[in-house]
């Protein structure tokens, strides 16, 4: 038996690609693990097509953790809030992706 090369992708709305990217570029100067990898996934994205890939996602949602994490002392309040929203919001798009369906109808 073959495993499939089927890769799973999560289409983001552009306004969350944009402000991930935007914050994903922070985390890149502030040399956090792993964040260049989604941000130039992210930068890349063109007007039409935000599709990624689940594992950059998530790693993008977990970089941006860590970014609100070790900026928390030092944003105002309502860019922590944008930060963490965006990051939270990516999580769950994951998430929802890997979560198995539900099924419908009595057990």
């Amino acid at each position: 038996m073959t495993s499939s090369a089927f890769h799973r992708t999560i289409t983001l709305p552009a306004p969350v690609c944009r402000q991930a990217a935007q914050h994903l570029e922070q985390a890149v100067h502030k040399a956090i693990d792993g964040a260049a990898t989604p941000w130039r996934a992210f930068r890349g994205a063109d007007g039409d097509d935000f599709a990624f890939s689940v594992p950059v996602v998530e790693q993008a949602a977990g970089c941006l953790l860590v970014l609100a994490a070790e900026s928390a002392q030092s944003l105002r309040p309502s860019a922590l809030r944008a930060l963490i929203t965006v990051a939270l919001h990516l999580r769950d798009a994951a998430e929802a992706v890997r979560r198995p369906a539900i099924p419908t109808g009595a057990w």
